[in-house]
């Protein structure tokens, strides 16, 4: 029976990996270490914080005694870290938070489990780094995708800062035994995930008729993995991946960005017709106003170094140890706007005027970690 320490458990991938792995491993053991920035919510953990063998500890994981007191305290034989800052606008504005949290914050979790699980007697355990795409870089239209022997060559300070955890947790392996696999996943979304990323952005946009930005021309394409896909290929990967191995995990729907706003806002236009009680609840929203939610799509100037297209070779994962993606995009994103439309609740609570002020101006199209 394993015992998991999950890092970044309150945000959007971290809450969604607790609530699948106590729904599939009910008998395991979970403790969740999240400091609690913005994007962290206890509030997407509320439906298992009375489950007796769930913990939560608020803290940094750039604490490395608190790491290593919770390691002993709670006979952990598993870490899966998601913790990291994760937004490249952000990234831009404030590289040194992305430092800190991505590079020296997976050293702290490194150093803790080699001094627990390694220094003295060596025990059975597992250390799991969840990364990116982007520590590849860019594709031209027609280059095949991101395998797991592309060339590391990442274009902003968030994914230069997970491009350097990777290594790190690569060379504890190699260099001290620690027994390290990692993930680099394409764009994921679903329910809890913090609306100044991509789609639930759209969506908060939408039912609160706020303009849609769009970059540059909108062609910029990315991969996009439902988090319940990714949820299930971690779980593959802690059951039979090979320490010192790393598996691409992508969701084979790659898509224009203009594409996908499209799509959901005509996903939009079909929920909102039938929605009870739109008028009052959503008065702003175009589809009170008889307009389609295509209408609020806006243009806006592009980012500085904004990577062109992002696409991911699974191949790897799929022939070791059986993953395939299950959530076609449609079904996908036709669940996530239905989850956010029935919990306005969360997403008042966890954005407020200020915040959503900035995704708006600022909206990026990253969403791995």
């Amino acid at each position: 029976m394993a015992s998991l320490l999950v890092t970044g458990g309150a945000g959007f991938i971290g809450a969604n990996f607790v609530h699948y792995w106590l729904r599939s491993h009910p008998s395991e053991r979970i403790v969740v270490l999240d400091s609690l920035t913005y994007a962290g919510n206890v509030s997407s953990l509320q439906s298992v914080t009375n489950w007796s063998d769930f913990r939560f500890a608020k803290g940094d994981i750039r604490n490395t005694e608190l790491v290593e007191h919770l390691l002993r305290q709670e006979n952990i034989d598993t870490i899966v870290h998601f913790a990291a800052e994760s937004h490249v606008d952000r990234s831009i504005l404030s590289p040194d938070t992305f430092i800190q949290t991505n590079v020296l914050g997976t050293h702290s979790l490194l150093a803790a489990a080699r001094k627990v699980w390694l220094k003295s007697n060596s025990v059975p355990h597992r250390f799991h780094h969840v990364s990116t795409d982007e520590v590849y870089g860019s594709l031209g239209p027609d280059d095949p995708p991101f395998h797991e022997q592309t060339p590391y060559a990442p274009n902003s300070p968030y994914s230069a800062s997970k491009a350097a955890s990777d290594h790190l947790v690569r060379a504890y392996h190699h260099t001290y035994g620690l027994q390290a696999t990692i993930s680099n996943c394409s764009n994921n979304y679903g329910p809890h995930q913090f609306p100044e990323k991509l789609i639930p952005l759209v969506i908060v946009n939408i039912l609160k008729g706020i303009p849609l930005p769009m970059y540059g021309d909108g062609k910029q394409a990315r991969d996009w993995l439902h988090v319940y896909d990714h949820c299930r290929a971690i779980d593959l990967v802690l059951a039979a991946g090979a320490a010192g191995q790393t598996y691409n995990i992508g969701g084979g729907a790659e898509l224009a960005n203009i594409e996908l706003v499209s799509l959901l806002c005509s996903i939009g236009d079909r929920i909102l017709a039938n929605c009870p009680h739109l008028d009052l609840r959503f008065p702003n929203s175009p589809a009170s106003q008889g307009r389609p939610c295509a209408s609020l799509i806006s243009f806006v100037a592009d980012r500085s170094g904004h990577d062109r297209r992002y696409a991911m070779n699974y191949d790897k994962i799929a022939a070791s140890l059986g993953y395939r993606p299950s959530m076609a995009l449609n079904d996908g994103l036709l669940h996530t706007f239905t989850w956010y439309l029935e919990n306005e609740w969360w997403w008042r609570a966890v954005t407020d005027d200020t915040d959503q002020q900035w995704a708006h101006a600022q909206h990026g199209q990253t969403d791995t970690v």
